[in-house]
């Protein structure tokens, strides 16, 4: 039988193993597939897959990093480091705002990035990472409908969304602190806005940590 027929019925195989037993990775499809097809060398399996992942005719989703079962181990792992790069972000920010005088050319351009982001971007993100943890309700039906990538689309759902939800804290932030005996000062602001980022981020990477875990945890399995 010539090579290129054999190499096609090997990706045919391979194509709808995908579809029909949706294997996680490509151990198990390589393993999947050496089981209907003994004689086929689990090293041709392989480059027939890479091959066919390359072209787009296949996708395959990475292996899962387990998500620790205890909040501590989360906090050290990959996992969790949006949220100290939240925390990082912030924090520098309020000592750039503190110690960087506002006519020390060239610095001041630090402190006015740092600052953009800081109220455009920091306070909306922790927020919405709080209310939706993981991907937001909406993004998955949405990509059904464009036909895209559903971590796409939640990205760009995430951003859009940080934008507009941190216009409108920070104003309420605002309002408030004109209302106390501190006004609308600089440390005030900045006090207040790392306080709220801090709380929010908190409290999302708790939620994400339980989401995932309660994911990971097999049914009818006392938490």
């Amino acid at each position: 039988m010539p090579k290129e027929t054999v190499e096609n019925e090997l990706d045919q195989q391979i194509i709808r193993t995908v579809e029909t037993e949706k294997p996680e990775n490509v151990q198990q499809l390589i393993d999947q597939v050496h089981k209907l097809s003994p004689s086929t060398p689990e090293r041709e399996i392989l480059n027939r897959t890479l091959q066919l992942q390359q072209q787009g005719k296949i996708r395959l989703k990475p292996p899962q990093t387990p998500t620790p079962e205890k909040l501590g181990s989360y906090l050290r792992s990959s996992q969790a480091f949006w949220y100290w790069l939240t925390i990082a972000l912030t924090v520098a920010t309020a000592i750039v705002a503190f110690t960087i005088p506002e006519d020390a050319s060239p610095l001041v351009y630090v402190r006015y990035v740092l600052g953009a982001v800081f109220v455009l971007w920091l306070p909306g993100y922790a927020f919405i990472k709080a209310l939706f943890p993981q991907n937001l309700p909406f993004a998955k039906a949405l990509a059904r409908s464009l036909d895209t990538s559903e971590k796409d689309l939640d990205a760009i759902e995430r951003i859009a969304l940080s934008l507009g939800m941190s216009i409108a804290l920070v104003p309420i932030v605002g309002l408030l602190l004109n209302y106390t005996p501190w006004g609308i000062r600089l440390t005030p602001i900045v006090l207040s806005l790392l306080a709220l980022t801090t709380v929010f981020a908190t409290a999302a990477v708790i939620r994400e940590h339980q989401a995932r875990t309660s994911q990971n945890r097999p049914p009818n399995t006392p938490r």
